[in-house]
């Protein structure tokens, strides 16, 4: 079989290859303790679970629109409108099976042979995958552990061009743990003013994960920035409500960019579940008592790991102020990231993922997950204390 040529250009997700590599080494009998997998540890919340199996039973078992059920599309608006302080048509809103279509569907539509995207590095690989398979050029721009995993400006600046076509913001952002503050989004709005033809997709998949209240700011609440003039907002269910498996994700663009997106939709999955949609609609209008007491526990989580972290040797931790990672340098324990995560995974059974998994700029980071116990936590901790001490110590 002959490839297409295009099919060389996609990346994957690290998280993915160390995990099936950590459950090997389960199936031999290791203990693994895992913290590479980007994905909430709790159940879905039993209204939201209830919600679809009612759908089940009541027969919500066929296709629906392509771009989302409309009781879905107006409780999505709202909810945007409400937390971000703008308006939201629901005519705004394509709903996905996942977040990731919502990306992949943006590239595909804005971006041409030899177009520039400015990228976050190290951020979410799939990204730069993407861009490169529609045949776009990424522009990468640093985010270091000195500035908070926040974007300097004057290289955000000297990232933009009259070719940049599509700017990727993502805040909270994954792999970092950092947050652009709402003078940081003030900022970038006024320097993207000087290049009216680049749109912005801003991945908010973490904005109900911040850990300061009021910290999460949208850059759709900048004038011009708006999701009905040149911004997509790209969120979903999974990370909020531990919904993962129910691949439950929404775009909120510009109306005429969504009927375009919905094409795609159409062209690839016909459309997200409808089951996923009903309970969609009983997680936004439902409780939210659930997502308070998870933001809690991942904040303790955090915090022991940062904790722990810092004093390990080799081993300097900022502390993340959204999403559920660490990102920790490691460039004291005279080890590359991939060697130091390939170490921790075989002689420690901790499975974590190299940041270099995330871009160049990750180099001399490793992350982890706290997606799991506060007693999980600690033992992977202790177990890399005993490695890294005798690394150290050579």
């Amino acid at each position: 079989m002959e490839l297409a040529d295009r099919m060389s250009l996609l990346g994957t997700e690290s998280a993915f290859a160390v995990l099936a590599k950590a459950k090997a080494l389960e199936a031999r009998g290791r203990d693994i303790i895992h913290l590479e997998i980007g994905e909430p540890d709790f159940d879905t919340p039993e209204h939201i679970v209830e919600a679809g199996c009612r759908a089940l039973r009541e027969g919500q078992t066929h296709y629906t629109p392509s771009n989302g059920i409309i009781e879905l599309r107006e409780a999505i608006a709202e909810d945007v409108a409400a937390s971000r302080g703008i308006e939201v048509s629901p005519d705004q809103v394509v709903v996905t099976p996942g977040g990731k279509p919502i990306m992949f569907f943006i590239i595909l539509a804005l971006i041409e042979q030899g177009d520039e995207v400015l990228l976050p590095n190290p951020a979410f690989p799939i990204y730069e995958s993407m861009v490169r398979f529609a045949g776009g050029n990424p522009v990468f721009v640093p985010l270091r552990q000195e500035n908070d995993f926040r974007f300097d400006p004057e290289e955000f600046r000297a990232g933009l061009s009259d070719k940049t076509k599509l700017v990727i913001l993502n805040s909270p952002a994954n792999p970092t743990g950092g947050v652009l503050t709402a003078e940081d989004i003030s900022t970038l709005a006024g320097i993207l003013r000087e290049h009216p033809g680049a749109f912005v997709l801003s991945d908010e998949i973490y904005s109900r994960l911040a850990y300061e209240e009021g910290s999460f700011a949208s850059i759709t609440s900048e004038p011009g920035f708006g999701p009905d003039e040149r911004t997509c907002i790209l969120d979903g269910f999974s990370k909020t409500y531990a919904m993962t498996g129910w691949r439950l994700g929404y775009g909120v663009m510009p109306e005429d960019l969504a009927s375009e997106i919905t094409k795609l939709q159409v062209n690839s999955n016909s459309c997200a579940s409808a089951v996923a949609q009903h309970a969609g609609i009983a997680a936004l209008r439902g409780p939210q008592d659930n997502v308070e007491r998870m933001l809690e526990e991942f904040r303790a989580r955090r915090d022991l790991i940062v904790s722990g972290l810092n004093e390990l040797p080799g081993v300097e931790c900022a502390t993340p102020k959204g999403a559920f990672y660490a990102f920790p340098r490691i460039t004291g324990t005279g080890l590359s990231a991939q060697s130091l995560a390939d170490t921790l995974l075989e002689e420690a059974g901790v499975a974590c993922l190299s940041g270099t998994g995330f871009g160049e700029h990750g180099e001399g980071h490793v992350r982890l997950s706290y997606a799991n116990s506060r007693e999980n936590i600690a033992r992977a901790l202790e177990r890399m204390d005993d490695v890294l001490s005798r690394i150290t110590a050579q």
